[in-house]
């Protein structure tokens, strides 16, 4: 689960909202000791929207990993066990959480509920088992080839942060009042997501070396995917909540990876 960073008693005069959403999300998109700023609506909006850039950094890190280490099944569960340890697994428990949510075929203040709870329900314990699985066999595909994977990584990991800035555009609003939900919902105007989904989509051009046009393919259908389950949180919901962002992240990576390596 995505938690709020704590809020600071900082006045506004002398602030940096690009500094602090900068370091915002530094802090919940990774395992970055960096040093909080001030965390409000201003920060936080610089902050979703900076979403894709820490997934590509995230990627290029896993990318250099991967590189360095066997191929074969062993050095993809290794670079996808980095990429868990670089986000303190939160994703996971977001899309857990989400999937005990929704399978529960509840609505509203009872599904939310379900997610609240500290443990992790059979529907959840399925997800993350799944998703690690079917990202560790995709990333073992994608370095078997001529590129070696490094450029599906990096377009699988800045897409899968595009989906939190998807989230988090205007007019999808949180499900509750309170936690990282109730922050970041509808800061991120729909002009910047729909530019920054343009730069991850023209960003994934070299996903697929001899075939230009495959990483922007995914990176449409991802998106498309993304706007239905999105559409269906807010739904069942009400809104979008912190393990929800969870669950786009994962979703959108597990599927770039996977259609990159079958297109």
């Amino acid at each position: 689960m995505l938690t709020s960073p704590r809020r600071t008693g900082r006045t506004r005069a002398g602030t940096d909202p690009v500094g602090d959403g900068l370091r915002l999300a530094l802090t919940t998109l990774t395992v970055l000791p960096v040093k909080p700023g001030r965390i409000d609506r201003r920060s936080a909006a610089v902050a979703m929207s900076l979403a894709p850039l820490v997934g590509a950094l995230l990627g290029l890190v896993l990318a250099g990993v991967h590189a360095v280490l066997p191929a074969g099944l062993l050095g993809a569960a290794l670079t996808v066990a980095a990429g868990v340890l670089l986000t303190r697994g939160l994703h996971l428990d977001g899309l857990a959480d989400t999937v005990d949510a929704l399978g529960s075929y509840r609505s509203g203040d009872a599904a939310l509920e379900i997610m609240k709870k500290p443990d992790i329900g059979p529907f959840g314990v399925a997800a993350i088992t799944l998703t690690l699985l079917i990202q560790t066999a995709a990333v073992a595909e994608a370095g078997a080839g001529a590129g070696a994977g490094a450029g599906a990584i990096v377009a699988a990991w800045a897409t899968g942060r595009l989906g939190v800035t998807l989230a988090c555009r205007r007019g999808v609003p949180a499900a509750r009042p309170g936690g990282l939900g109730a922050l970041v919902a509808s800061t991120v105007p729909g002009p910047v997501a729909a530019a920054l989904t343009v730069a991850v989509a023209a960003g994934a051009l070299a996903a697929v070396p001899g075939r230009p046009w495959a990483g922007p393919a995914v990176v449409a259908g991802v998106v498309l995917v993304l706007l239905l389950l999105l559409r269906h949180a807010t739904r069942r919901f009400g809104g979008i909540t912190g393990d929800v962002l969870g669950a786009a992240t994962e979703l959108a990576t597990t599927l770039t990876l996977v259609a990159l390596v079958l297109l």
